[in-house]
C-alpha cells in the first residue's frame, strides 16, 4: 500500500507556490543570484559547457566577494546538474545563490531544484539581484475556464468559471414584455412587436458574449442554462460567434435565473466539467460533509485524530487547508530522551526556542531540552500520506466548504477508507 500514489495535482501546485513566494522574498548584494531553465531535451553537457564559459566570464567581476559568490553559485549549479542523466521530460529549474543573513559577510549559498509540473519551453541563464521565478509563476495560473449564459426571457447572466474562482461578468436585463398583453393592443400585434424585441434582446445576448468570452484564450467550454425554453432558442440559431458555438458542451435547466442560477448551473454540471478545481474540491467537501452528517464514521477531523488514522493506513483522502499557517515542532530532551509535539504559528517559533533554555524537562527535570525539527504542518501530514499510499488534495478558500474545512474543523481532515478499530 505505502507509496503507491504520486501527489495530487493540488499538492504539487501548493508546493510550488510555496516555493516561489519564499524565493521571491530571496534578495542578494548586487548581481549574485543564478536562475537556471533548462528545457526539456536540452542536453545536460551542453549546459554545463555554457555554464564553464559563464564562470570564466565572472572572473572579470570588479569585487572581490561578487566574484566569489557569483562562481562559487555556478560551481553548486554545475554539481546539481551533474546528478541528472538526462534532463527531466518537463525540463528543470535551478536557483542558486548567496543569500545575506544580516549584514555584509554573512551571506550562505543557497540552492533549490525545481522539477516543473509542466514542461518548460525556455533556456534561460540569469545572474541578478533576485531570482527569475516568472516563467514558474505562469504553470500556477489556472489553464482551463468555462463561459457560462444563464438566461431567460428577462435577463441574462455572464460569468467565467476558472479552475477554483467563479467570476460573475455581466448581467443585462431584455426590456421584453411578459406574454399576456394589457388593454388597446390585438393579441396578434402584441405578439409580433414581443417577438421583434426577443429577438433583438437574442443579438445583445450573443453580442455581449462574443465580447467576453472570445476573449478567453483558455476557454475550455460554453454552458448555456436556465429556466423555461428560452435558452434552447437562443442555442438554436446562430446568435454566437461559431468559434464559441462550437464550445457549448451543455444546455441545463436551472430553477433560477441571475447570480442564482449561475451557482445551481456550478452545482448542477459536475460531469461537465470535472476538472474544474472548483467542483472538485466543493464534491471533496461534501462527500467529507455528508459522512459527518450520516455518522457513517467514515470521517474524521483534527490534526491528533487525522495522524492517528493515516499511521494506520486508513485514510482514503487526506484534506488539507491551503489557509493552514501551523508548524509542528518536536521538542527532545538529551538528558532523557523525552519527546513532545507542538502545534504553533510560524512567528511562534522563535519564542519556543528562546525559551526552551529555562524550562525543565517534564520527566528528568532538568533544562535540556531543545528543538528537535520542525516542518510545516500540511508538509508534514502530506509526507506521512505519501508514504501510506494516501490521496493528499489541498483544498484553497475560495468556496464555502473550503472556508468551513478551515474554520470549523482545523484545516485537517480526512474520508477513511474504513472504520478504524
Amino acid at each position: 500500500m505505502k507509496g503507491q500514489r504520486a501527489s495530487s495535482e493540488s499538492l504539487a501546485r501548493y508546493r510550488l507556490k510555496k516555493l516561489l513566494d519564499m524565493l521571491k522574498s530571496r534578495e542578494g548584494r548586487g548581481t549574485q543570484l543564478i536562475s537556471l531553465y533548462v528545457p526539456p531535451g536540452r542536453r545536460i553537457s551542453d549546459v554545463i559547457a555554457m555554464l564553464r564559459q559563464e564562470y570564466g566570464t565572472a572572473s572579470n567581476i570588479k569585487s572581490d566577494t561578487t566574484r566569489k559568490n557569483v562562481q562559487d553559485a555556478i560551481v553548486r549549479v554545475m554539481q546539481r546538474l551533474k546528478l541528472f542523466k538526462e534532463t527531466p521530460e518537463n525540463g528543470l529549474v535551478i536557483f542558486c545563490g548567496a543569500i545575506p543573513r544580516s549584514g555584509p559577510g554573512t551571506e550562505r549559498l543557497e540552492t533549490y531544484v525545481v522539477i516543473p509540473p509542466e514542461p518548460i519551453n525556455i533556456y534561460l541563464y540569469r545572474c541578478d539581484s533576485k531570482f527569475y521565478v516568472e516563467p514558474l509563476e505562469e504553470l500556477l495560473k489556472e489553464k482551463e475556464a468555462y463561459g457560462i449564459i444563464v438566461m431567460d426571457a428577462e435577463s441574462a447572466t455572464y460569468a467565467i468559471l476558472r479552475g477554483r474562482r467563479l467570476e460573475i461578468v455581466k448581467h443585462i436585463t431584455s426590456g421584453v414584455p411578459g406574454k399576456h398583453h394589457k388593454g388597446g393592443q390585438s393579441a396578434r400585434r402584441f405578439q409580433r412587436l414581443r417577438e421583434m424585441k426577443l429577438l433583438n434582446y437574442f443579438s445583445r445576448v450573443g453580442k455581449h458574449a462574443n465580447e467576453i468570452f472570445l476573449g478567453v484564450p483558455d476557454l475550455k467550454g460554453i454552458i448555456i442554462a436556465g429556466p423555461g425554453p428560452t435558452k434552447y432558442d437562443f442555442a438554436e440559431r446562430d446568435y454566437l460567434d461559431y468559434r464559441l458555438k462550437q464550445k457549448i458542451i451543455a444546455i441545463l435547466d436551472t430553477a433560477y435565473t441571475e447570480e442564482f442560477g449561475v451557482r445551481e448551473v456550478v452545482e448542477k454540471a459536475p460531469e461537465v466539467m470535472a476538472k474544474v478545481r472548483y467542483i472538485e474540491e466543493k464534491r471533496l467537501m461534501q462527500k467529507f460533509l455528508y459522512h459527518i452528517g450520516h455518522d457513517t464514521g467514515l470521517a474524521v477531523y483534527g490534526e491528533r485524530e487525522v495522524r492517528r488514522c493515516l499511521k494506520m493506513g486508513s485514510v482514503d483522502v487526506l484534506l488539507l487547508s491551503e489557509g493552514l499557517d501551523l508548524v509542528r515542532v518536536v521538542i527532545k530532551c538529551s538528558n532523557c530522551g523525552y519527546e513532545e509535539a507542538k502545534l504553533l504559528k510560524d512567528h511562534e517559533v522563535a519564542k519556543l526556542e528562546n525559551s526552551l533554555p529555562y524550562r525543565p524537562c517534564p520527566k528528568c527535570g532538568q533544562t535540556t531540552l531543545r528543538v528537535e525539527s520542525q516542518e510545516e504542518l500540511v508538509e508534514d501530514l502530506a509526507r506521512l500520506a505519501e508514504e501510506m499510499g494516501t490521496r493528499v488534495e489541498v483544498i484553497s478558500l475560495a468556496t464555502e466548504e473550503g472556508q468551513m474545512l478551515k474554520e470549523t474543523f482545523g484545516g485537517v481532515a480526512g474520508i477513511l477508507r474504513f472504520v478504524p478499530s
